[in-house]
């Protein structure tokens, strides 16, 4: 069955946040593939064919600097997705997905605020990138909608509870 297959996936994982700000559990192919797997299953973008992405942690310095670069907003934000190139790559060349930036420290504020395991939380984020890296957005409330159900879907099957129920 398809939706049991695994999509093969090439990670760059870079931490340049200090690595005590990493929580213990952190799975990262997992996550992603988990969202690759959702957003196939949902009808969203194929990437059940797998393909190339790139995972940046940072620290406040780096996070500020990037979410003000590209987002024209001043300090870090939690993630940011910067999607790979739309057009067609050369045959046997697996798609570029793209770039997440996560920001450590944020995910780590965030979780204790929360309430949350900060495992969890750092799990909710990648997956979501993900999903921004495939074509989701939630910019609108029918899209926000279907966005969430999908990562509490995704979430569900990893054993993480749902992340927008409030604690």
């Amino acid at each position: 069955m398809a939706a049991n297959r695994e999509p093969a996936l090439e990670l760059d994982v870079q931490l340049a946040a200090e690595p005590a700000d990493l929580p213990a559990g952190a799975d990262f192919p997992a996550w992603i593939r988990a969202a690759l797997q959702g957003a196939a299953g949902d009808g969203g973008t194929d990437g059940m064919a797998g393909g190339a992405l790139s995972l940046r942690l940072v620290g406040l310095a780096e996070g500020a600097e990037l979410n003000s670069t590209w987002r024209h907003k001043a300090g870090p934000t939690n993630v940011l997705a910067f999607p790979g190139p739309s057009e067609a790559l050369p045959p046997g060349v697996p798609p570029e997905f793209g770039d997440l930036v996560i920001c450590l420290p944020v995910v780590m504020r965030e979780a204790a605020e929360q309430g949350k395991p900060p495992v969890s939380h750092l799990a909710h984020l990648v997956v979501h990138g993900t999903l921004h890296l495939l074509g989701y957005t939630h910019e609108k409330v029918g899209e926000a909608a279907r966005m969430e159900a999908l990562e509490t879907r995704i979430l569900a099957a990893l054993g993480i509870p749902d992340p927008y129920v409030a604690k």
